[in-house]
């Protein structure tokens, strides 16, 4: 069954998925860049192998999101995903189901700080990130291929994305908040893999070393510094001039209220008031 790490871009799914993937796929806790490949995104191309699909007709792979997953799924055992699509359905087509999906956590993050990092990973500016956010038929795909839709995602709007995986009553979902994450890391990631090891009957005793030794090497620093050094799988390259985009930016760093201007601080209050509202963000 399959297990979602879901999201919207640019909302700390990398760094949850670092997490997970050393307490889960590590004897002690300590991160090593191979682990997070255990987590994969879907949809990808090579979920679709096999599968009649038009590479070049945007949305073809949707009639496949079901049957690759029961292809994923044949050999009955628990794998976590990492998506950015909405939890819906494009033309009757479902993204996924409980027949093939057992739970999920959802990472929100304060949009006038994905603002930032939209900004920075896709290269756009302020205006055109913000279209990007506001855009109900917002989808993403290869980056490096435009013509090639197997990767297709269907993303939305960052209003949708959420209330989408919030509001769905298939699947026990978690919802967290980035910054809760990033302040109270030990107790938040603790309820986390309680909330996993529940959904998936898992009734090992929790390892608080292996929490803590999970923390401890997934630090934006301790990421940051090995990207710089060695890369990291994840990052793309610009389209300005072929190099790579700095997948670990700005991290802690991203402060939206020392960043952006007071124009956009007052149009991002006024356009997401409703969201900041219910998410906390705003009194």
């Amino acid at each position: 069954m399959i297990f979602w790490i879901a999201s919207y871009p640019k909302s700390g799914n990398t760094w949850l998925r670092t997490l997970i993937s050393a307490y889960y796929y590590s004897k002690d806790g300590i991160y090593k860049e191979n682990l997070i490949k255990n987590i994969g995104q879907f949809p990808e191309k090579k979920h679709f192998q096999g599968f009649n699909y038009l590479s070049q007709v945007t949305i073809d792979t949707t009639r496949f999101w079901l049957k690759a997953q029961e292809k994923i799924n044949e050999d009955k055992k628990l794998r976590f995903f990492k998506t950015h699509n909405v939890f819906g359905s494009i033309n009757e087509r479902k993204f996924t189901n409980k027949e093939n999906s057992i739970g999920c956590i959802y990472i929100v993050r304060d949009p006038r700080n994905v603002i930032t990092s939209l900004k920075n990973h896709y290269e756009l500016d302020y205006p055109d990130a913000l279209s990007w956010m506001l855009n109900s038929k917002k989808f993403i795909h290869d980056y490096e291929n435009l013509q090639e839709y197997g990767d297709f995602q269907f993303i939305s709007s960052w209003e949708n994305n959420y209330k989408s995986w919030k509001s769905q009553n298939e699947l026990p979902v978690k919802i967290i908040k980035y910054e809760d994450l990033m302040d109270k890391t030990y107790v938040v990631f603790t309820e986390i893999i309680e909330f996993i090891n529940k959904t998936i009957k898992n009734r090992e005793k929790i390892s608080k070393l292996k929490i803590k030794n999970s923390i401890n090497s997934t630090s934006f620093h301790k990421l940051k510094t090995h990207e710089k050094k060695f890369g990291f799988s994840e990052s793309v390259k610009s389209k300005k001039n072929n190099k790579q985009i700095p997948f670990f930016f700005l991290g802690p760093d991203n402060n939206w209220n020392k960043i952006l201007d007071d124009e956009l601080k007052n149009k991002l209050n006024k356009v997401f008031d409703k969201n900041l509202k219910e998410l906390s963000y705003l009194e």
